[in-house]
């Protein structure tokens, strides 16, 4: 059916809703996606989301499901699998988590048991709610002890983190961040691990299609049991979640999956992964790789000579977190909300050892994958971090701030997003 009978359908059945859907469309266009953990996807992940394979359900795993007529759902699945395995350069890859949440929880439940210590990082320097936050279910299902990052160059300190590990002799030790600007050494971690006889996992939710392009570290070149990923961020596929192991535990994983946290994968979400693979397997994704890490040491290159303080001092990856409180005198609500209204899209977010709370937080998050995406390069990341840094400075002017949104609207009107 084209495209604008489809509209045309949903027009009559439900406006409301379709006028939220243009409505996102027109802020994505106008708009520039700065969140790190936000891209845009492939058109073709975009087509295969809304295909035919949504109306089937298929517990189970290729050649063992339990319902019928899984001859074209079993293809997909193994396909995406293989090609998990190619890219990553894994013994076994699951791809049926639904998200990332339940992607690490599967991890958790099927190598450990109720009670295990798991050594990750701290949520506030760095870490991802899924790593034990205590808020979380796994933060009261698992002991989660924690390390931090050293207060004098925001890296991760590694002998602080050595004395944490032999003092509580985890089961698991868990790296990976959602606000942390630098790579990491993964040798160092399986170090660690192998002194305590530990288990090693990283979740790279974030930098996943960086290291599918071979321009960041792969942790299980460095022999880590188990490595996660979200499929969307930078990887540019769609929202769901990739489990890849050695061949030893792959049946504890499949078996954490299904039956254990999910019932029916959704079989739209895992043919667009196998496409996303395929598409991050090419020299041209490689290409968008290395632009993403280019452009992100081009904005922070940008924002510190207009006296921007940066978590860190700077990235190495794909995000940087600006210090808002020192920079400008405003916490990261505040700063949030005001570049919004210059149509700049970003996040609070807390920075190590936050004297603020976290809805007011002292810090924001900025990512360069989704302007990539689009065609941007250094000339343009110039302009963002002028946009910003004026923004920010402005002291909520409207005026000055009207101006600053139509200097956004004209950059990003000569960058089309993709599939829209």
């Amino acid at each position: 059916m084209p495209q604008s009978a489809e509209r045309a359908e949903l027009a009559a059945s439900d406006p409301e809703i379709l006028a939220a859907l243009e409505g996102e469309e027109a802020r994505q266009r106008a708009g520039l996606e700065l969140i790190p953990s936000e891209n845009y996807a492939f058109p073709e992940v975009l087509t295969l989301l809304g295909s035919a394979f949504t109306n089937k359900y298929s517990e189970g795993y290729p050649g063992r499901r339990y319902y019928g007529g899984q001859e074209y759902t079993d293809r997909i699945e193994s396909l995406a699998r293989e090609r998990a395995c190619a890219l990553f350069r894994a013994d076994h890859a699951n791809v049926q988590p639904l998200s990332g949440s339940p992607m690490n929880q599967a991890v958790y439940l099927g190598l450990l048991e109720p009670g295990d210590t798991i050594l990750a990082m701290d949520l506030s320097h760095g870490g991802h709610l899924t790593h034990g936050a205590p808020v979380s279910h796994m933060g009261r299902i698992f002991n989660f002890v924690r390390y931090k990052t050293d207060p004098r160059d925001g890296a991760i300190d590694f002998e602080a983190l050595r004395k944490v590990a032999r003092e509580a002799k985890p089961k698991m030790v868990v790296c990976g961040y959602s606000s942390y600007p630098r790579d990491y050494d993964y040798a160092d971690f399986k170090r660690v691990a192998d002194e305590v006889g530990a288990l090693t996992m990283a979740d790279v939710s974030h930098i996943g299609g960086l290291i599918a392009a071979n321009v960041m570290r792969n942790p299980l070149d460095a022999g880590f049991d188990v490595m996660t990923t979200t499929t969307h961020k930078s990887l540019r596929g769609p929202r769901g979640g990739l489990i890849l192991c050695k061949a030893e535990f792959a049946k504890k994983i499949d078996a954490s999956v299904f039956p254990g946290l999910q019932g029916g994968p959704h079989m739209n979400q895992v043919a667009a992964a196998a496409t996303t693979f395929r598409l991050a397997a090419t020299p041209a994704f490689r290409a968008y790789g290395t632009a993403v890490l280019a452009n992100a040491r081009a904005l922070a290159a940008a924002l510190t000579r207009r006296q921007v303080k940066l978590v860190t001092g700077g990235t190495d990856n794909h995000l940087m977190v600006l210090d808002v409180v020192q920079s400008f005198g405003l916490d990261g609500a505040k700063a949030q909300a005001a570049l919004d209204r210059v149509d700049l899209t970003t996040n609070k977010q807390v920075i190590p050892d936050d004297p603020l709370p976290p809805m007011r937080p002292s810090g924001i998050r900025l990512g360069t994958p989704a302007a990539t995406a689009r065609g941007m390069g250094a000339a343009e990341m110039e302009e963002i971090a002028a946009i910003i840094a004026e923004t920010l400075r402005a002291g909520g002017d409207a005026e000055a701030e009207a101006l600053l949104a139509a200097r956004t609207r004209a950059l990003t009107a000569r960058f089309p997003v993709p599939g829209l």
